[in-house]
């Protein structure tokens, strides 16, 4: 395709959800190199950030530009071939399988706990935070924090297992807070280090391991952002997992990123450079992986606070890049950026959604009232 006929294609496209190249509002695209058009049309979402994460074009608010593209269904609008075969080797291949569940540390967790600690609140969570009262990224994630604690009603003494634990924040809320146990599992070999020191002198175990090695019995379990990590050919077995290591009188708190229609594949630019084998689940999958295993309690969702959650973590990344930028360099800049806000602006738009989701394994006896 020429030249002229790839600009007017994109052209067309975007002024579907009124954006404009070489417009003058904030989320208009300026192209800097014109391989660009070629390479999106070829490419789909895979061009389009890798040519970002090149320097190619530029956007004042990637943000608003990613909620007008989502929010217009751009992308079925432009159906790629490519999908065809994503599709075809996800039916074919578990991409999450045990030999591979390690593979999202290193790639993603590992990469550095400076930048976590310069992006994130002082507790190091890094899932969405809750906004009903809170000003600040820090209130946020505590109320979130205290949110998920109450949900599981915990009491002093309770044996809890924390699911994907992160840097240990959860844990150590959860103990010095509510007076329980806790053992935490992760798969990323810093998160590990970092916790330990963390929870030291405290009733907490951190381990380096998959979900489906657990041992023990526990009175409550939850997961935090980790079910993202589990892929579709899994979702009954990783149920199966927690149903056998929970107490029947115990409760178990899923807070995942979820889809609005199931999908065995996910964004091929996120899966390349963010989260690798990564998939979001909808609603159906998630309940026909909890048949006849747990009873529904609640089912909350909090999508629009992960928007301004991203926001806050993408303002703290900019306003500490010049302590990081000698470590990770203007291409990770880029690549970091595209990813908070293109999230971002996807949860704006309601594409995703983040659900808590409160299961118990035979129904709370006289019912279960959420706390909000």
């Amino acid at each position: 395709m020429s030249y002229d006929k790839s600009r007017q294609k994109l052209e067309r496209l975007f002024s579907l959800a009124d954006i404009e190249i070489g417009g003058k509002r904030p989320w208009d695209l300026q192209i800097h190199d014109d391989r660009f058009y070629e390479r999106v049309l070829a490419e789909g979402s895979l061009g389009l950030g890798e040519s970002y994460m090149d320097g190619w074009w530029d956007c004042g608010r990637l943000d608003e530009f990613f909620y007008r593209i989502v929010r217009d269904d751009l992308e079925s609008k432009a159906k790629q071939r490519l999908l065809i075969i994503d599709v075809l080797k996800a039916k074919l291949f578990n991409f999450q399988k045990p030999s591979r569940a390690f593979e999202i540390g290193w790639r993603h967790y590992d990469i550095g706990n400076d930048l976590y600690a310069c992006m994130l609140d002082r507790h190091l969570i890094y899932s969405c935070a809750y906004w009903e009262n809170a000003s600040t990224l820090e209130e946020a994630q505590v109320a979130k924090l205290d949110l998920i604690c109450r949900k599981l009603k915990l009491q002093p003494g309770m044996r809890v297992l924390d699911i994907g634990c992160g840097w240990g924040g959860t844990a150590r809320f959860a103990v010095q807070h509510y007076h329980v146990q806790v053992v935490g599992i992760t798969v990323s070999e810093e998160q590990v280090k970092y916790a330990n020191e963390l929870c030291r002198n405290l009733p907490i175990e951190i381990r380096l391991q998959d979900y489906r090695d657990l041992e023990g019995t526990f009175d409550r379990v939850l997961s935090i952002g980790m079910f993202e990590h589990v892929g579709y050919k899994n979702y009954a077995s990783y149920m199966r997992v927690v149903r056998e290591h929970l107490r029947d009188d115990g409760l178990f708190l899923l807070q995942t990123i979820g889809r609005n229609s199931s999908s065995v594949t996910t964004d091929r630019w996120i899966s390349r450079y963010i989260f690798p084998n990564a998939m979001l689940p909808s609603a159906k999958q998630i309940c026909a992986a909890i048949e006849e295993l747990f009873v529904i309690e609640d089912w909350e969702s909090l999508g629009p606070d992960y928007d301004k959650t991203l926001m806050n973590w993408y303002r703290n990344f900019h306003m500490n890049w010049a302590s990081l930028k000698d470590s990770y360099g203007e291409r990770f800049y880029r690549m970091w950026k595209y990813y908070l806000l293109s999230c971002a602006g996807s949860f704006r738009a309601r594409q995703n959604q983040l659900w808590q989701i409160v299961l118990s394994p035979k129904g709370v006896q006289g019912g279960y009232r959420a706390p909000r």
